[in-house]
């Protein structure tokens, strides 16, 4: 019954008056959880099979509220093993996450005004960054991306379910992150989403054609395209 709405609580990692040390911490943990639950895999599983392999190629990516840059880092190497370039342009709001990944083409600027011109990009991803923002904001941002790509938007984030608030618990305590981030990460799988939700956010941002889908029941994928060649 608690995870029937979805929570407003601001989670530690979002609170302005964090010194440098506990950002980059919390970061450097973050990074471990992520690469335990696999967070790069739904968009290796989805992107090839739904652009078409010929589209995968060569592509120009913006991924916003990038942290550290890790997704670009690990998809950049798996398209790379499959003879594809894919480029990475990073884009946060905190400069700390973009002075530890050390990525070229890391950009300080919001989801919310993104700081680029209509149709930049083959493909603006988000990964496990819409939660942090209210609905209102997150309407702001996906028409952003959509304004910004000239080719599909692919946004992924969790599923709000009593499931994944388990396996959350158990992974933090098993990597033995820091308690800030326990709570941070419990607090994320609260301020997730069902199917519904995320429809009603598609329809008032506007992108038509929204594909929206559960990636085994972990995770809720957006996916939209305008054109590809």
């Amino acid at each position: 019954m608690f995870l029937r709405h979805r929570s407003t609580q601001t989670e530690f990692f979002d609170l302005p008056d964090r010194t440098e040390a506990e950002t980059a911490a919390s970061f450097r943990d973050l990074n471990r959880v992520n690469l335990l639950f696999q967070f790069s895999h739904p968009f290796v599983a989805g992107l090839p099979r739904w652009l078409g392999k010929g589209n995968c190629e060569r592509l120009n990516i913006l991924d916003v509220g990038a942290g550290t840059g890790l997704l670009g880092e690990r998809l950049t190497a798996w398209a790379c093993r499959r003879g594809w370039h894919w480029h990475f342009t990073n884009l946060d709001t905190n400069p700390i996450a973009l002075k530890i990944g050390n990525r070229p083409d890391s950009i300080v600027g919001s989801a919310l005004q993104l700081p680029f011109a209509d149709g930049s990009f083959d493909l603006v991803v988000a990964s496990q960054m819409t939660h942090h923002l209210t609905d209102e904001q997150i309407v702001t941002h996906w028409r952003e991306a959509w304004r910004v790509t000239r080719g599909a938007v692919f946004f992924c984030d969790l599923h709000r379910n009593a499931g994944l608030y388990a396996l959350v618990w158990l992974g933090m305590h098993l990597l033995r992150v820091s308690r800030t981030l326990r709570s941070d990460g419990l607090i994320s799988v609260r301020r997730g989403f069902r199917l519904g939700e995320w429809r009603e956010l598609a329809d008032r941002a506007e992108i038509p054609g929204a594909k929206i889908w559960l990636y085994y029941g972990t995770r809720i994928v957006l996916q939209a395209r305008k054109t590809m060649r």
